[in-house]
């Protein structure tokens, strides 16, 4: 497979304009079957208020969140796979990037500075992005690409537990740390195993899989990794923080 430059710069745009104003079905349907179960008022209003901004947002085709992310880009490089391009990958994705941000019909929310440290001047691009790059077998270039907003970013948490130590109870006692900040309802990550970088990754990965939990709930015979998800959805819900932290 030969991969032009072009390619990969319209896609990244492309993909990030799309997922600026369209949730994944999961999402909604997940969304759904939260709101038809909620019986706090309030928690109830502000679950409407989502799915009605998701519709708006969808029909506009304007931002779903004024916090539109950190672009996140997980890339899978075929080992046959041959370039007609001048710019390394990671050029040609940044360029999709800005292009994505600085889109004159739908300009997203820049919030990315090019110094953390010291002169904090944003870059107004939104650049650089994220990438994770694996070089894999075969012939094909495979993009994942996400936009995690920064209210989710700055609640992420890490720790080294002790080989006794119970990993549901340690995020029962995060959970409530968090506050609203992380606009509940969400998604929880979970990394486990590995070096502190890898965990963090395997956390933000599985933020990309389809949201399932409803399926689990009606199986016979969940494993013990679908049993600690479904602990782990209860627990957390009977904390009662509620939509947007309203309660509920």
């Amino acid at each position: 497979m030969n991969i032009q430059q072009n390619q990969v710069i319209e896609s990244v745009a492309n993909a990030l304009q799309y997922i600026s104003y369209y949730h994944s079905s999961d999402f909604i349907q997940a969304m759904t079957n939260a709101y038809e179960k909620e019986t706090h008022k309030t928690a109830k209003n502000a679950i409407a208020q989502i799915l009605i901004n998701s519709k708006m947002a969808a029909i506009g085709q304007r931002p779903l969140c004024q916090d539109t992310g950190i672009v996140n880009v997980f890339v899978e490089v075929g080992m046959g796979v041959t370039w007609d391009a001048e710019m390394s990958l990671e050029e040609m994705i940044n360029e999709g990037v800005k292009q994505a941000f600085t889109n004159a019909d739908n300009p997203l929310r820049a919030s990315i500075v090019a110094d953390p440290l010291f002169s904090r001047i944003n870059t107004k691009d939104n650049t650089p992005a994220v990438i994770h790059m694996k070089i894999v077998k075969g012939n094909k270039l495979d993009f994942i690409v996400a936009a995690k907003g920064c209210g989710s970013e700055n609640k992420a948490k890490f720790t080294v537990l002790q080989p006794d130590d119970n990993v549901a109870d340690w995020i029962m006692k995060m959970i409530p740390t968090m506050g609203a900040g992380w606009c509940p309802p969400g998604v929880i990550g979970i990394g486990v195993g590995g070096t502190a970088e890898k965990a963090m990754l395997m956390a933000k990965e599985s933020l990309m899989q389809p949201i399932d939990i409803q399926d689990i709930v009606q199986k016979s015979n969940p494993s013990n990794i679908e049993k600690l998800r479904l602990e782990l959805m209860e627990k957390i819900n009977n904390l009662g923080i509620g939509a947007q932290g309203l309660g509920g």
